[in-house]
């Protein structure tokens, strides 16, 4: 059995941007996860003490099982000190300051020991909407945490027209190709759209949840779209709309699921040829279990914005592909056809 490799999120973004709301919106959110959470300043955080079982001067624990810690000095020393806890930790968070290039940041996650204990999992650009000022932005450092932002959340939507949003939009789209922008308010964004929720069987639990939601709901709602389509071996995938009935936090307008599974397994070619070519940027999130053709190992991949990751190890289980995309106003029958087009035995 492979180490499971702890997915790290870090989070940019300009001075007064969001980045500590929204660090607030994941810890009040994150359910049946013990998140750590890494800040300058505690004291900005301004953590209810309702919440503080205990606290130190470098680190204070939570009663929803999460911590957070001050960055003292190096970060590497911070994130080891939260490695060797006794307590396991299913999702680490950094929050950068204001005013850091997030690449050394993000390179100090795939250097050297901590390359084999952690997965960089996403870099999170917050955007002022309201303050994005086109000069400041042409300053190195702005320029960088929208360049490396696999995600960028351009908040405070609320306090702009929509010209100025689509300014800033047109703005981004001559720095970074095909970006992922996620407009949000107060921050406030669907967790599963930015963060890998623990690995895919859990997700296939939550989904399978949802889905009895929505369809014990769908008797009294006529608006919501189920399409069923099936695959080799009469296994058949599901693709929902979100209901707003499923009383799940993390399902915002727009938000779509489209969950893939077949038993025969992808060619790796035609797989690499789907990312780089074919996948919507409106797919924010993916993940699933993988079985390539090419290989006797089961592989397990995530996505988060234009980054991904295929980690390895061994089948347990019959072999199969089952995959899940998350994201906005996504064409579901294209996506599949897509993905059956992966498939080693489609010419």
């Amino acid at each position: 059995m492979s180490k499971k490799l702890l997915p790290v999120t870090i989070i940019s973004g300009f001075l007064g941007s969001g980045k500590t709301t929204l660090l607030n919106h994941i810890l009040k959110n994150q359910v049946g996860l013990k998140t750590a959470v890494l800040v300058n300043e505690f004291g900005e955080i301004g953590i209810d003490n309702d919440l503080i079982i205990e606290g130190s001067e470098d680190m204070i624990e939570l009663n929803n099982g999460c911590i957070c810690c001050s960055i003292n000095g190096e970060l590497l020393n911070t994130v080891s000190k939260v490695l060797e806890r006794s307590e396991k930790i299913d999702y680490l968070i950094v929050e950068t300051t204001g005013l850091a290039d997030p690449l050394p940041v993000a390179m100090t996650f795939a250097a050297g020991d901590l390359r084999e204990k952690v997965r960089l999992d996403s870099i999170i650009t917050v955007i002022d909407g309201e303050n994005f000022d086109f000069e400041i932005n042409n300053t190195s450092v702005a320029y960088s945490q929208i360049l490396y932002g696999d995600i960028l959340l351009l908040n405070k939507t609320d306090l702009v027209n929509e010209k100025q949003l689509k300014k800033i939009e047109e703005f981004i789209n001559k720095i970074k190709k095909e970006p992922r922008i996620l407009r949000s308010t107060n921050s406030e964004v669907a967790l599963h759209t930015i963060m890998s929720v623990g690995l895919f069987e859990t997700d296939t639990f939550e989904f399978e949840k949802n889905k009895k939601n929505i369809e014990q709901n769908s008797n009294d709602n006529s608006s919501h779209s189920h399409d069923h389509s099936s695959h080799s071996h009469d296994h058949s995938s599901h693709s929902h709309e979100h209901s707003p009935h499923s009383h799940d936090l993390n399902n915002i307008e727009g938000f779509t699921s489209v969950s893939y599974e077949t038993f025969e397994p992808f060619s790796l070619r035609k797989f690499q040829y789907f990312l780089d070519n074919q996948i919507s940027q409106n797919v924010f999130r993916a993940k699933g279990i993988l079985w390539f053709m090419e290989s006797d190992r089961k592989h397990i991949f995530h996505l988060s914005g234009k980054r991904f990751s295929l980690d390895d190890e061994e089948w347990t289980k019959e072999k199969s592909n089952k995959i899940v995309l998350i994201g906005k106003n996504l064409d579901h029958q294209t996506i599949k056809n897509q993905l059956s087009s992966c498939r080693f035995s489609t010419d």
